[in-house]
């Protein structure tokens, strides 16, 4: 019986899974977790990366000492990467996503290549976390260090490298970056060239579920394990999350739900219309050269960090006690547009709800149950506006929504999910990411067949939740209101 060894990271922890398959069915253990701490030094917020590996070296230590293992499967965020120099070294750690040195770089950006011509060769939603924007940032500020660069290498390539001395870049990943040609499944050289950035550093583009080599001499010597492949699953974890969708249907609508909410359906090819374009939407990779054609929204974050700045208050709230707080408040009296560029960064979260409530003309919400009431019913009216634009680009009617993903654990938010779009909601896998991860390692080594076998063993693996509508009325006349704030 083969075992697949899975690190799932996520961006404020990670674990380390080992799992077999029985029966058609996912077995998963959990046998390590950690935190995901970020650090900041002096105003750089960086990804403490070297820990990070030192977390996968424990996973497999523990993955050992449990019986060992047939293969390794990594996926993580996207858009982060590392900077390999000539010697094979790790030039600097991972800046984080939300460090403020993109700020402005987009618009800096535009005067040579307009936003029109970048979603016209790209498909990619324009966010000034992307990619393209950390490495002209790199270009306007630190070109010594782009010179240095001999290889930049995305968060789960960066770890596959350090396993296994092989330098790859695995599609869905690089999907994320700005820089993916969504036809020729590649980086887009014409782009790189008009921006002026070095050709060299990108590193071969290689399909989910192909092998990005095996684990060093000194790897297994160091940890007492087998030579086994580190596989390129959908490496990044949506794309492993979509791959874990529970649907033996091609036609379905699906959130991942985490700290972002990636909103979206999977086509054959990508969608680059204006009108895809204006609504800002992306179109990534995936697994069996599909395309995730999706919005991204800020999705927990805004509870997290708010709960993290009650803390800070001395004011220790569960979730649980956030949801109630949020349920036994008055409804629909406020709304905030959770993709405003007033939530992207870390810090009061509940002040900044106030400030874009007033700055609105509405009503500022005063308590914790409110405050929370406002987020909850803002993601929810944002999901509907989205499920609307999905069904209009997609040209199809969808009625029903799969939610994947640790935010079904969200009882709350995935019934007003159900209500604000009068649609079903199904709720399951909560390890859609790391089942997904997982799947696609086993199909690498022949034991489930393609992605519909993919699907099939998902579906056998997992128990979903119901949510039906329920006051769509109330809904409906609320969100007349909330999109006058957008």
């Amino acid at each position: 019986m083969k075992r697949i060894l899975s690190f799932d990271f996520g961006a404020s922890s990670g674990r380390a899974m080992l799992a077999t398959l029985q029966n058609g069915k996912i077995q998963m253990e959990e046998i390590h977790r950690f935190s995901n701490d970020t650090v900041i030094v002096r105003g750089t917020m960086y990804w403490d990366i070297l820990r990070l590996f030192f977390e996968i070296k424990t996973g497999i230590t523990k993955a050992v000492n449990s019986g060992g293992f047939d293969a390794i499967g990594i996926d993580t965020w996207g858009v982060d990467f590392g900077l390999i120099d000539k010697n094979g070294n790790l030039l600097s750690n991972p800046v984080h996503y939300r460090d403020k040195r993109t700020e402005g770089v987009m618009e800096k950006v535009f005067e040579t290549v307009s936003r029109d011509e970048l979603y016209s060769m790209t498909g990619t939603q324009c966010l000034r976390i992307n990619t393209l924007y950390q490495l002209m940032a790199l270009k306007y500020n630190e070109p010594e260090l782009l010179e240095r660069t001999e290889k930049m290498l995305l968060i789960p390539d960066l770890f596959a490298y350090m396993l296994t001395g092989e330098m790859k870049a695995e599609a869905s990943i690089v999907s994320t970056t700005n820089l993916f040609d969504p036809y020729k499944r590649d980086w887009n050289f014409e782009l790189i060239e008009k921006l002026g950035l070095p050709e060299n550093i990108f590193a071969p583009v290689i399909k989910p579920g192909s092998v990005y080599g095996y684990l060093t001499d000194d790897i297994c010597e160091e940890l007492g394990c087998e030579k086994v492949p580190v596989i390129a699953v959908a490496t990044h974890d949506t794309a492993s999350a979509v791959a874990a969708t529970p649907s033996l249907s091609d036609d379905f609508v699906y959130i991942s739900c985490g700290t972002w909410s990636l909103f979206g359906i999977e086509n054959k090819t990508p969608i680059l219309t204006a009108e895809a374009a204006n609504a800002n939407f992306t179109n990534e990779g995936g697994f069996d050269d599909t395309t995730r054609f999706l919005k991204n929204i800020m999705g927990l974050w805004l509870i997290q960090e708010s709960r993290r700045q009650w803390r800070r208050e001395g004011k220790e709230l569960g979730f649980d006690i956030l949801e109630k707080e949020a349920l036994a408040s008055e409804p629909f009296r406020c709304f905030i547009d959770v993709d405003d560029p007033l939530f992207e960064t870390a810090g009061n979260l509940p002040k900044r709800v106030q400030q874009f409530c007033e700055r609105t003309g509405q009503y500022v919400p005063q308590t914790i149950g409110e405050i929370m009431r406002c987020i909850y019913q803002s993601l929810a009216m944002k999901y509907k506006y989205t499920f609307n634009k999905l069904n209009e680009l997609g040209g199809k009617k969808y009625n029903r929504i799969n939610i994947l993903g640790g935010g079904i654990k969200d009882k709350l938010l995935c019934q007003m999910t159900a209500d604000a779009c009068n649609v079903e909601v199904l709720a399951g896998p909560t390890e859609a990411t790391v089942m997904g991860n997982i799947a696609v390692a086993y199909c690498a080594l022949g034991e489930i067949d393609g992605f519909s076998g993919i699907r099939k063993a998902v579906t056998n693996s997992t128990e979903l939740k119901h949510y039906t509508p329920t006051d769509n009325s109330a809904w409906e006349n609320a969100y007349q209101e909330y999109i006058k704030i957008l």
